[in-house]
């Protein structure tokens, strides 16, 4: 499978808090980041398979909540990990 045990730990050590800090927002953001990048990697392949785009535009709402949710309240931690992923432009 794409997402191990060790590869959560990672993402959450590297932008959040620590390895076991998977409710704060950067968390989640890379965490969604990472399985949206590998959605769209499949997609790449499967140009029809319409249950992982349906996945995709789901998983793309959530993080787009998210870091509205994170603008909204803390400027700064929004900057740093768009900074981070680098997702916007």
């Amino acid at each position: 499978m794409y997402l191990t045990t060790e590869t959560k730990k990672g993402l959450f050590k590297k932008y959040g808090n620590g390895a076991t800090d998977t409710g704060s927002a950067e968390s989640q953001i890379a965490l969604f980041t990472h399985r949206i990048q590998h959605l769209s990697a499949h997609l790449e392949t499967y140009k029809k398979d319409r249950a992982t785009q349906y996945s995709l535009q789901k998983l793309v709402g959530q993080r787009k909540k998210l870091l509205s949710y994170l603008k909204d309240t803390e400027i700064d931690r929004y900057r740093d990990i768009i900074k981070k992923l680098n997702i916007r432009k």
